[in-house]
């Protein structure tokens, strides 16, 4: 046995190289993909809903309450077509080091302060377009309040309220055997081209994983701006049986893992 045969072997990989996944999606896809964005910009319900109801595509929108209000009855018509709304928080609280957010900085957060803008913007959410989010993002992609010895994660509040959360600017696709729904991880698309998008897409379908996109505006390619034009050209792709891409709301697909790790401890 040489060296490669060896470590494939150690590794539970075949010796071409490919390693086959133990987790399985549905209807035999190789790679599920959720395209999500953030917080209720105006381009998402006068670009973003069009498209994707033009291409019967469904997505996860994270929404902030004042962007919210400007385009309600937009929204109630996004909830009707079947997208997915997820809680963003009630004062998107980043950071002080964005200036942004220096007025309602995480480091000056307790968690007890976190818990009621967490629950506020559920009950804002469910008042207004009568769906209780199930899916948060952290604003930022930030899981911490407080600052120094005092520093807390507030990934437990978000795992007792929510069925997933998910973070922002990570370098990798979600491995649905063991990543932990409170803390997924979200890929930024903003200004990407289709071949960018599709080079992540093919990554995660190698190992069988779960790519969770992030963006902000819908419209030409710039600076949180999500391209229309590789948007189009990733739904053909993945309408395509041949390509195995399971492309849905981020909800649907975290009851998929949760519900397949019910089935495997019940076996076991």
């Amino acid at each position: 046995m040489d060296r490669r045969q060896f470590l494939a072997a150690a590794l539970a990989i075949p010796a071409n190289g490919q390693k086959e996944a133990a987790f399985r999606w549905p209807a035999g896809k190789r790679v599920a993909v959720s395209l999500t964005f953030d917080d209720a910009r105006l381009s998402q319900i006068d670009v973003g809903i069009p498209l994707f109801e033009r291409h019967g595509v469904p997505a996860t929108f994270y929404v902030s309450m004042a962007n919210l209000a400007k385009r309600l009855e937009g929204w109630k018509r996004a909830v009707s077509a079947g997208h997915e709304i997820g809680n963003h928080s009630r004062s998107h609280a980043c950071t002080a080091n964005y200036r942004f957010s220096r007025a309602r900085a995480l480091e000056d957060f307790t968690e007890a302060r976190m818990e009621a803008d967490l629950d506020g913007a559920s009950e804002d959410i469910q008042r207004l377009l009568g769906v209780k989010p199930v899916s948060f993002a952290y604003p930022c992609g930030q899981k911490f309040v407080g600052r120094g010895e005092g520093t807390r994660s507030y990934v437990p509040l978000v795992a007792r309220r929510f069925l997933s959360g998910r973070g922002y600017l990570d370098e990798a696709a979600n491995d649905p055997e063991v990543c932990d729904l409170a803390q997924l991880m979200g890929t930024g698309f903003d200004a990407m081209s289709f071949e960018q998008m599709l080079k992540l897409v093919e990554t995660a379908a190698a190992e069988g994983r779960w790519l969770v996109f992030v963006g902000h505006e819908i419209g030409k390619s710039a600076f949180q701006t999500t391209d229309v034009e590789a948007l189009e050209r990733l739904f053909r792709y993945a309408a395509d049986p041949a390509n195995g891409v399971w492309l849905d709301t981020v909800e649907k697909i975290a009851r998929h893992i949760q519900a397949a790790r019910k089935s495997r401890t019940a076996a076991e």
